[in-house]
């Protein structure tokens, strides 16, 4: 398909700078199998989710992964920053680099500050700013290193409007991550508190937990003009043996799998590409999903509003009708919706005729 199929005009103030609180106060856009609107806030879940259906959160935990310091070459030496995007082994990260264009394969670099210094080597470069850091430290020594040197990196659309803030360090974060490894929060899951998730379980709504680590990829740019020519960032996740029987039982009984973020459909979709039905999935995923995509698994999706032309919007556009994303989109803007990961939710019904 077309990308420009998937864009649309979106005002610069309805991009959310902060998060509401408390955060289960924002609004949320019910959108219908039958494509129908209706205007809720997220702590209606408790009255639209119903006993045996299960809410998949996806656990993963945002490390401060933005490093900032010095390119050393000889003499020269010039300020740099990175994005860290995914690990490669134990002592090395691939990472966007801005500016990418002063970076050279061999560079020296002095990261962090102080006794907070982290050196490094830029063992090879990529596409759109892309490159490999070669650290000196490795493991477990390496991952407390980066916490003591990084910042949360917060998307791009935020960060060109405001500098990071202390709070930002809680806010980027679910209430329930506890894997380390993303270095982009799973936005739907910011909307939860402890009190709603245990009112859901009280009433019968189960919790269940996977891990995919997000990796700033998500923020890439499609520059392709088509669908089929644009590449995805693979990411790494996990569904256990245990949880993958547990969903599986509960969509035997009747109950609707309702997936916390796209990260959460993208995993569970992955897991049943093989066969059909859910199975366990420990690895990496690069799954596009567009328009025309068969979904095995989820019923319902939690999810921010998106990018326009962005691989995110043509997933919601799979799964609940590109003319009807449209309307929502439209409707969401008109009506003052707060877009993207600081912003309002969305809840989406698998569509009827998509």
């Amino acid at each position: 398909m077309r990308v420009d199929q998937f864009d649309f005009d979106l005002p610069e103030d309805r991009i959310a700078l902060h998060p509401v609180e408390p955060r289960d106060s924002a609004r949320l856009l019910v959108v219908g199998p039958d494509g129908s609107l209706d205007d809720r806030v997220v702590t209606d879940l408790f009255e639209i989710l119903q006993p045996g259906d299960v809410l998949v959160v996806n656990d993963t935990r945002v490390i401060p992964a933005e490093l900032t310091g010095t390119r050393v070459r000889g003499d020269s030496r010039r300020r740099v920053a990175f994005n860290l995007h995914k690990r490669v082994d134990a002592e090395t990260w691939l990472a966007f680099a801005r500016p990418a264009k002063v970076l050279a394969k061999g560079d020296l670099l002095e990261l962090g500050k102080g006794r907070r210094r982290l050196n490094a080597e830029v063992a090879g470069r990529g596409e759109a700013g892309e490159v490999k850091l070669k650290f000196e430290l490795s493991g477990a020594r390496l991952d407390e290193a980066i916490k003591a040197s990084g910042a949360m990196p917060l998307p791009p659309y935020i960060e060109g409007k405001r500098e990071t803030e202390a709070r930002d360090e809680i806010d980027y974060q679910t209430v329930y991550a506890t894997v380390e490894g993303a270095v982009a929060a799973p936005t739907a899951g910011l909307h939860f508190t402890e009190k709603l998730l245990q009112e859901l379980a009280l009433k019968g709504v189960s919790v269940e937990r996977l891990t995919l680590h997000v990796g700033a990829g998500t923020f890439l740019p499609v520059k392709a003009e088509d669908t089929a020519e644009h590449k995805m960032h693979a990411e790494w996740g996990e569904i256990t043996q245990a949880v993958a029987e547990r969903i599986s039982a509960a969509k035997a009984k009747g109950g609707r799998v309702v997936a916390v973020g796209t990260t959460s459909m993208r995993l569970l979709e992955s897991a049943a590409r093989a066969t059909g039905e859910l199975q366990p999935f420990m690895g990496e995923t690069d799954i596009f999903i567009t328009p025309g995509f068969d979904f095995r698994v989820v019923d319902v999706l939690m999810t921010n509003f998106h990018l326009p032309r962005s691989t995110l919007f043509m997933l919601v556009s799979a799964f609940s009708g590109l003319e009807t994303m449209r309307r929502a989109y439209k409707h969401a803007i008109e009506s003052g919706y707060r877009f993207y990961s600081y912003g309002d939710a969305s809840l989406l019904f698998r569509a009827q005729n998509p």
